[in-house]
């Protein structure tokens, strides 16, 4: 039987759309794949990051025990690094055990609770608020290991993070009894560019290569500007205005890696 002749071209008309459609319907989730990938890469780090802070908080209880004041403000800062480096996800992930490690200001408990005695009257009588704080950060040390890590909300938290280090950070910080609030500001800038770097710069990149470059920038003129000997010396209007550049340009290379725009607000992070 001869076939009709525009039945010899519907097939690969119908092929090159089915091309089209299938390319369209894969693009997306190869992207997604790929960030998935990527935030598996930045978990080892995490995991060291909150290791360290937990390291840290065991040897502050240890110096407690021995009654060694000094030596339990140098494990309380220790303890600090780690924890601040990781604050890209604590407070999207994990808001709860952030509020019980890191609440701030006015808070009783946790850092900042243990803070206010260790710094504020040299004292140590912090045992039970330590041994609290080691039992929420082993908490979290388990949880790291199997947390589903979501490129959205880390991208979230990168974000999150910028906007403080501008906002009420550059303004003095939350260590202030401790005197390291700049600390937290280096440790919080070596986060930002760690989780950026490991996550999301490659596909940044790969999309829009001048946009790659203006966050790579920025994310270098906010670590330059909080690595300095103290923190009267901080040009915090030049950090707020890099902060708040870094937000922007992150928010536009969202719909580009195929993100939501991130948002500044914990409670969409945590959904």
């Amino acid at each position: 039987m001869t076939k009709p002749r525009g039945a010899r071209r519907s097939v690969p008309w119908r092929a090159a759309w089915l091309g089209v459609i299938l390319a369209a319907a894969w693009a997306p989730s190869a992207g997604a794949a790929a960030l998935d990938e990527a935030a598996e890469r930045y978990r080892p780090f995490l995991i060291e990051d909150i290791g360290r802070a937990l390291a840290g908080t065991r040897a502050l209880r240890e110096r407690i025990g021995a009654n060694d004041v000094d030596g339990a403000k140098r494990a309380w800062v220790e303890a600090r690094v780690g924890w601040e480096r990781s604050e890209v996800f604590t407070s999207g992930f994990v808001p709860e055990l952030d509020q019980q490690i890191d609440a701030w200001p006015n808070a009783l408990h946790g850092f900042h609770g243990i803070e206010a005695r260790l710094f504020g009257a040299n004292r140590t009588d912090v045992r039970e608020e330590t041994d609290a704080l080691i039992g929420h950060l082993a908490d979290l040390h388990g949880q790291v290991h199997d947390i589903q890590l979501t490129p959205q909300r880390l991208l979230n938290g990168i974000v999150r993070l910028a906007f403080e280090i501008g906002g009420n950070k550059a303004d003095g910080g939350e260590s202030r009894l401790s005197g390291t609030s700049l600390n937290d500001m280096q440790s919080n800038a070596d986060g930002i560019e760690l989780a950026y770097r490991i996550i999301f710069s490659e596909a940044v990149a790969a999309s829009d290569p001048q946009l790659a470059g203006a966050a790579r920038a920025v994310i270098q003129r906010l670590q330059a500007a909080v690595k300095i000997s103290e923190l009267r010396n901080l040009d915090s209007e030049k950090l707020r205005a890099d902060s708040e550049e870094l937000v922007a340009i992150l928010q536009s290379a969202a719909a580009k890696i195929g993100l939501s725009k991130p948002t500044l607000e914990e409670e969409e992070a945590t959904k």
